[in-house]
């Protein structure tokens, strides 16, 4: 399983799934919640508010209507409160579950947005931490079928940065 990072938008991205960083109303919101929403269409909608709620750290999985990738996982991260909250062992929840969906969907590809870094306000670089160690333990310590991708999606500067400072390699490799 290779892990890279990628700058752009997530929602044009033609991979198997997509990783929502939902709120647990799965209704749709501000941020990548909106902007997956918007490009899904009102079915996504429709999908979403039969599996809700969704508490923090679960996730749930749709199809993708009128996006590139075959499905879209919910999940909704933590809220950042300080720090002692229990918010790193939530967000590395959204990470295992939605790797854990995404094999049971014998998916090859998964690109995850950046998970409770918005509103949600958890520092960047400790959340591209969890996200990459979470993944890659994942990687080591269960199935990963046929998975062979995973994208870790930067839209703003400081998270690409701070995937950069991780060492996780950019694609498309050139």
């Amino acid at each position: 399983m290779d892990v890279f990072w990628w700058r752009g938008d997530i929602t044009t991205l033609a991979v198997d799934v997509i990783v929502n960083a939902a709120n647990s109303s799965l209704l749709g919101g501000g941020g990548v919640d909106g902007a997956i929403h918007r490009a899904a269409g009102p079915e996504l909608l429709v999908a979403a508010r039969l599996l809700a709620p969704c508490p923090p750290g679960e996730a749930r999985l749709t199809g993708a209507f009128r996006l590139p990738s075959r499905h879209v996982i919910h999940t909704v991260g933590p809220v950042w409160q300080g720090g002692d909250a229990e918010e790193a062992a939530t967000l590395a929840a959204c990470y295992r579950n939605s790797m854990a969906l995404a094999v049971e969907q014998g998916c090859r590809s998964i690109a995850f947005s950046a998970i409770s870094c918005g509103v949600y306000g958890y520092p960047v670089v400790q959340a591209c931490r969890i996200a990459l160690d979470s993944i890659l333990r994942y990687g080591r310590e269960s199935p990963t079928g046929h998975l062979q991708q995973v994208l870790l999606v930067a839209f703003e500067d400081e998270v690409a940065t701070a995937y950069q400072q991780l060492g996780v390699t950019r694609w498309p490799l050139s």
